[in-house]
């Protein structure tokens, strides 16, 4: 696998994986008690931390991009495996 392949890989799965952890931890106004400014929706998010996104997605995606890599060099499960797949179809 080129160099390419695995920052391309990488990159999605670590995309994926912001978009996953981005509701986690967050609270509304209304449950951390805090008055809503003028205009802002019920539920906005008040204690909403970017950084902490991105420890958890690079976190969450090093550990399933690595899964993904040590899958492909030793070959676990294969596309052959699948059931209802035939090679040559």
């Amino acid at each position: 696998m080129n160099w390419y392949a695995v920052f391309a890989i990488y990159f999605l799965m670590w995309v994926i994986c912001a978009f996953i952890m981005l509701p986690l931890g967050l609270r509304t106004p209304d449950e951390t008690g805090e008055a809503l400014l003028k205009g802002q929706a019920d539920s906005a998010p008040s204690n909403f931390r970017p950084m902490m996104v991105v420890l958890r997605a690079t976190i969450l995606s090093g550990l399933l991009f690595g899964l993904y890599y040590a899958n492909y060099v030793e070959g676990w499960v294969t596309v052959d495996m699948l059931p209802g797949y035939r090679a040559g179809s």
